[in-house]
């Protein structure tokens, strides 16, 4: 992983590519590549769909080696969706191929002065850049099909659907997984977006003749990975809920807890939640012939994806992750896992982020647009995103605009963002991360529920606003960090419970790269990733007003704790001083 790859998409005379060393980005992967590189060369207040934007594909520092559950992928820009700096985090295969052929970053930069669509196709004997027209407003799945068929079933891809080349703002960027499903997706922001603006449809990605990457001390990398595993597997989380019921396990969690939030967040609970719950999802894909456990990379050993059959016995979609069934489900009223299950795989072969697309579905719902649990009328209308109508283009653009085109006063954004599925009057510390994030409404920024819900690493009461800056402050640093070495974020749990599984992970990096990291070199890491980000935001014309929840957090309880959010202002804005 010691070359990037660019490509000028607005090179005279057609695309061009240049490899070039790793440079002043050396030592840098995931989310700490991209976010210094959009720091660095984009203009602050660049149009995230022109020329000047780019568009940053980074495998993690441990990605394409040995190490369990270092798959993930970030894809960075300036959001179009935000206006700030953005990363999005995915899994699938092409993280770990991505760094086997030793890359440490894909950069797309400039604007195709034609209206020529490209796929890019990288393996061992290098890069080729061709226009292949018939490939536009191609869905994912069938994109993948025609892929897998020209260049084989070792491949994987990183894709957009139609919403991307419709440039719409919750377009997301589609990663396959080990059965070459688009199924894995960077999501949030409207990064595929950006892809699109670049004109690049799919970056084929083949590393056969290429070895995994190998660590300076062979033997300790391999007993720290052991012990890393270990320390995975006993852990109830990592080892025992996710496993057996993936992300979903949360429904039941979420809505006991009242911090379910249910038609557009009016209430903290949904009557229909034992209906679409993980538990339930989990028995009935076991019925259909598929089953909850699934790895979406090679290399995960959690294995909190499944596979969602129809009542047919036949491949529908992914299993829906918890925040999707959230959005489509108790979001919009709906109980039906099968909807719920063809709105997820309607998203993922359109390429649409199904949080901002499920918020903005919602939003339509309170304005009136359709009826809140009508399972069909919601289909119908990503069905209208997927065709590019009027319609279809407003909800694309995501909740924020969805709100205003429809004159609804309670819209839950954060910097244009929609939030995702934890009401942040009940999980008083995840609404710290809602305001403060630099990606805007984002879960897994700083993800307070492990502390406040599920009593990993100590326990901060979600119904009270003391000691959640100070929770999320650390979270964020830790995320910021866990992103930036291609770890699935899930080992958090394990890590924050577990101080001999939390050593293993630094050994795994000392030992690939013949470092002395500490766990302070880990906050490091974190606070300057953090610190470049805002910095971005802060040239953008961010202010600490922005650093704020929508005013009907403040001013209408949420039951059935009949509860506001309470954090201070003064409070939310002394987070980054560390």
């Amino acid at each position: 992983m010691d070359k990037i790859l660019r490509i000028d998409m607005g090179a005279a005379g057609g695309p061009k590519m240049q490899v070039e060393s790793l440079g002043e980005y050396a030592g840098l992967g995931g989310r700490a590549m991209t976010s210094s590189v959009v720091a660095k060369e984009v203009p602050p207040f660049c149009h995230p769909l022109g020329g000047e934007n780019k568009l940053v594909i980074a495998p993690g520092l441990l990605s394409g080696t040995g190490a369990a559950m270092s798959g993930r992928l970030s894809v960075g820009c300036k959001s179009p969706l935000t206006g700030g700096i953005k990363e999005a985090n995915s899994g699938g295969q092409p993280a770990q191929v991505l760094a086997r052929l030793g890359y440490g970053a894909i950069i797309l930069e400039g604007k195709p002065q034609g209206d020529d669509l490209y796929k890019v196709i990288i393996n061992k004997d290098g890069v080729k850049i061709e226009a292949d027209n018939s490939l536009k407003m191609m869905t994912n799945y069938d994109l993948v099909v025609r892929m897998k068929a020209e260049y084989g079933d070792k491949i994987a891809c990183i894709s957009i659907g139609p919403a991307g080349e419709m440039k719409m703002q919750s377009a997301s960027v589609a990663c396959t997984d080990p059965e070459l499903r688009p199924s894995r997706h960077a999501g949030r922001g409207g990064v595929g977006a950006v892809m699109g603006a670049k004109g690049v449809k799919v970056i084929v990605l083949d590393d056969t003749g290429c070895k995994a990457r190998q660590p300076k001390d062979l033997q300790k990398f391999r007993e720290a990975n052991k012990k890393f595993v270990e320390g995975l597997s006993r852990h109830p989380v990592t080892g025992q809920a996710l496993p057996a019921y993936g992300t979903n396990v949360l429904t039941n969690i979420l809505n006991e807890a009242g911090a379910y939030p249910t038609n557009n967040f009016k209430t903290g609970q949904f009557a229909g939640a034992g209906k679409i719950s993980g538990e339930t999802i989990a028995e009935l894909e076991t019925k259909r012939g598929a089953g909850p456990t699934h790895a979406c990379h090679r290399g995960c050993v959690i294995r909190c994806s499944g596979i969602y059959n129809d009542k047919d016995g036949n491949f529908l979609s992914k299993q829906p992750e918890y925040e999707t069934v959230w959005a489509h489900g108790g979001h919009c009223g709906i109980d039906d896992p099968d909807a719920i299950a063809m709105l997820d795989f309607l998203d993922d072969t359109y390429g649409l982020d199904t949080i901002e697309t499920g918020v903005a579905i919602g939003v339509a719902m309170q304005a009136g647009v359709v009826k809140y649990g009508d399972a069909q009328a919601a289909i119908n209308l990503v069905k209208e995103i997927g065709k590019g109508t009027p319609l279809g283009r407003i909800l694309g653009s995501g909740a924020a605009v969805t709100g205003k085109v429809f004159g609804v006063e309670k819209v839950p954004v954060v910097k244009g963002q929609a939030m995702p599925a934890y009401d942040p009057r009940a999980v008083q510390g995840i609404g710290v991360t809602y305001a403060t994030s630099p990606m805007g409404a984002d879960h897994t920024a700083g993800y307070s529920i492990a502390t406040n819900i599920l009593k990993s690493g100590g326990f901060v009461d979600p119904l009270k606003p003391e000691g959640q800056v100070a929770l999320s402050r650390n979270l964020q640093v830790a995320t910021a960090a866990i992103d930036s070495t291609g770890m699935c974020l899930f080992i958090a749990f394990a890590i924050l419970d577990q101080p001999d599984t939390f050593q293993s992970l630094l050994d795994l990096l000392n030992s690939f790269y013949g470092l002395e990291l500490t766990a302070d070199s880990v906050t490091e890491l974190g606070k300057k990733v953090l610190k470049t980000e805002r910095d971005f935001n802060k040239r953008a014309g961010f202010t600490k007003e922005d650093d704020r929840l929508p005013r009907f957090f403040y001013t209408d309880p949420v039951l059935p704790h009949n509860i506001k959010f309470m954090v201070k202002d003064e409070e939310l804005d002394s987070l980054f001083d560390w």
